[in-house]
Order: C-alpha cells, then sequence, then structure tokens
C-alpha cells in the first residue's frame, strides 16, 4: 500500500460513538442545526402574527439572523468543549452544555438593542425589553431541554443497536472460525504420511494463521487479511504444489483500507477447493482489488471445474460473508457470483471513505505477498 502517511484515518477521541452529543464540528450535524433552527425562526414569527398577508419578512428577518447566531454561537462552544464534556457524566455534560445555550440565548436578546442602534434597525424595529429577554431565555430552555432529551434518546438507541451488532457479528465469527480449522486441519493431516517435513511446515504456518484470525475482529486492516489469505495459499501449496498459481493484482489501495475480518479468506478457499483441487492440471486462482475512493472492489476468479465427482460445498461461507457485509455496511455492500463454462467469478464490493482520500489522490504501490 501507499507509504503516504497524510492519507491515514483520522483519530477519533476515545469514547466519541458513546457520547449523546453530535459532533457539532463536522458538516451535516451543523447543516442539520442550521436548518432546524431556521425553522424555529419561522414557526416563531408564525405563532406572533395575526394573520399571514401581508406575511412580515421584516420580523422573519431580524427572527432568522438571532436564531442562527445563537445556533452557530453554541454548536462553535459545544464543538471546543466536546473533548472536556466527554470526560464527564451524562448528567454534567447535559447540564452544562443546557446552561451553555442559555447564557448565548441570553447575551444574543441583550445584545440586539446596541446592534439595532448602531445600524438604525431601532428606526424600523422596537427595542427589546426585559420581557423580551426573558420570553427569548424561556424560549431558549425549552428547546434546549428538547433538544438535549432527543439526543439522549439518540444515543441510547444508537448504544443499543451497536451492542446488537456487535453480539451478531461475533455469532457469525465464532461459525465461520471452526470451519477455517477443520479445513487446515484436514490438508495437514493429509500431508502427514506422504510428506512429514511438509506437514510440519504446514503446522507452523497454522499456528501463525491461527493466531492472526483469532486476533480479529470486527473491522481488520485490508493488509493482515491479505497476509492471512496468503498464509492459506502457502498451506495449500504444499499440498496441490504447482498445481495452484495464484495471481495478485492491486489497484490505487491507500494505507487505512479496512475489511471485515475473515472475508477474503472463505472466498479464496472456496476458490481453491471448487476451482482447483479437481483439476489434475495447473489452475489459476486471479485477486483484483481496487478502491476508487468511495468503495472497495474485489473480483476472485478461479476455472470451472470438470464435472468430475467432488463434494459439494455448502454455502455456509459465502451466506456469512454476505450477512457480515450487510451487518457492516447496509445494503450497500454486494457479494455475487457467476459462472460461464469456463470461469468462476465473484464479485464483492462495500463502501468505505477514509479522510479526504478522494480529493487527495494517493500513491499506490504494487505489492508482493510471496
Amino acid at each position: 500500500m501507499s507509504d503516504n502517511n497524510n492519507n491515514k484515518n483520522p483519530v477519533t477521541e476515545p469514547g466519541a460513538e458513546d457520547f449523546f452529543l453530535p459532533d457539532f464540528c463536522a458538516t451535516q450535524p451543523l447543516l442539520m442545526l442550521i436548518l432546524a433552527a431556521e425553522l424555529l425562526a419561522i414557526l416563531l414569527v408564525l405563532a406572533g402574527v395575526n394573520r399571514l398577508l401581508p406575511f412580515p419578512w421584516d420580523k422573519l428577518v431580524l427572527t432568522s439572523f438571532l436564531v442562527q447566531w445563537v445556533a452557530l454561537t453554541a454548536a462553535a462552544l459545544l464543538c471546543n468543549l466536546r473533548p472536556r464534556l466527554m470526560r464527564l457524566s451524562r448528567e454534567t455534560a447535559a447540564g452544562l452544555s443546557f446552561a451553555l445555550v442559555v447564557l448565548v440565548v441570553v447575551f444574543y436578546s441583550l445584545l440586539v438593542n446596541p446592534v439595532m442602534e448602531l445600524s438604525r434597525l431601532n428606526l424600523f424595529f422596537p427595542r427589546f425589553g426585559p420581557q423580551d429577554v426573558l420570553r427569548n431565555s424561556l424560549i431558549g430552555a425549552i428547546i434546549a431541554g428538547l433538544m438535549l432529551r432527543y439526543f439522549y434518546l439518540q444515543g441510547q438507541l444508537r448504544a443499543k443497536q451497536r451492542t446488537e451488532l456487535t453480539a451478531r457479528l461475533q455469532a457469525l465469527q465464532s461459525r465461520i472460525r471452526p470451519h477455517f480449522l477443520f479445513n487446515c486441519m484436514n490438508i495437514i493431516a493429509s500431508l502427514i504420511h506422504v510428506d512429514p517435513d511438509k506437514a510440519e511446515t504446514a503446522v507452523e504456518d497454522l499456528s501463525e494463521l491461527f493466531r492472526a484470525s483469532l486476533k480479529a475482529e470486527g473491522e481488520v486492516p485490508l493488509d493482515e487479511e491479505l497476509m492471512l489469505c496468503q498464509r492459506y495459499v502457502n498451506i495449500e501449496k504444499l499440498r496441490l504444489g504447482d498445481r495452484l498459481q495464484v495471481e495478485w493484482k492491486f489497484g490505487n489501495l491507500p494505507d487505512g483500507l479496512r475489511i471485515p475480518a475473515l472475508t477474503l479468506q472463505p472466498l479464496m478457499e472456496n476458490a481453491i477447493y471448487h476451482g482447483v483441487e479437481p483439476r489434475f492440471e495447473p489452475s489459476e486462482v486471479r485477486v483484483a482489488i481496487d478502491y476508487d475512493g468511495k468503495e472497495v472492489r474485489v473480483v476472485i476468479t478461479n476455472p470451472v471445474a470438470p464435472p468430475l465427482p467432488h463434494a459439494r460445498g455448502n454455502r455456509m461461507a459465502v451466506d456469512n460473508i454476505r450477512q457480515r457485509l450487510n451487518a457492516h455496511y447496509g445494503e450497500s455492500a454486494k457479494l455475487t457470483t457467476h459462472a460461464d463454462e469456463l470461469i468462476h467469478t465473484t464479485y464483492l464490493s462495500y463502501p468505505l471513505q477514509i479522510g479526504q482520500l478522494w480529493v487527495d489522490a494517493p500513491t499506490g504501490k504494487q505489492r508482493s505477498l510471496t
């Protein structure tokens, strides 16, 4: 992969996923806040008029100006205070956030009169009195309380969903590991009487291979998954010899790419088991991996086996991978297969964005997996 360190994933603060307040430093939450503030301004104007026509556009402009300044200032303060608030209990963080929003409302309400005098808007709009400041403070307190409650409930829901997803992924992972281990052990068993030295080498490779697979949970770096595949190919080569040929082709792959653990290895296993093992001549499995800045694409091809007696594999591995991809990335992730008379092809793709890689044009490098 590329040696460019500038393209690595941004570091997220510890506990950021569990914090109930959204990150207002990010674009999407900020845009949603601006939209909500404008809708609030329209609601306040509509609540204060007796009839819609003629519509009081001047009052809407002034109200929007005040509400947007309050929203943007509160967002900027919460953005900068977020790392400190995350170290506090939820109750304390919520109380401080609530007080901060109310203070911002009071500050701008008190600032209205001096600003109108400087801009001579006081000729067109009445001055803000103590009642107006109190009214704005109460409205701000109610809105802040409702929003914080909403964010808290959303945080609780996200935490529950993450717990359920983790349990589901661990269950799927626990199903594929024994399948993987049994196949490797069968390979070694077939070598013990034929070539004990190769069997001993295979046991050493398997120990390294299974140590890596046991550590793998959730998403892992793509480099680690590729090395896991190569170790498995090495074990298969001890059994199949020159009959097994593997070609790796990599596109522009920057640092930081990740993939669900034990995704490529079962697909390689299927390609070898169904496309190489039944054949007596040298056969090639091709693996192509590319990344366009938004999506990782993997294409694995292997020969179609001749119509000889050969144990049919169940679709546990493919179905398992498809379920895990769906759990990680939703419906955007795809795993499909296609076969003609000569070639069987497996297509895998899933969405993945890393920082601003789609803008920075990373410099990928070819790699050797020997």
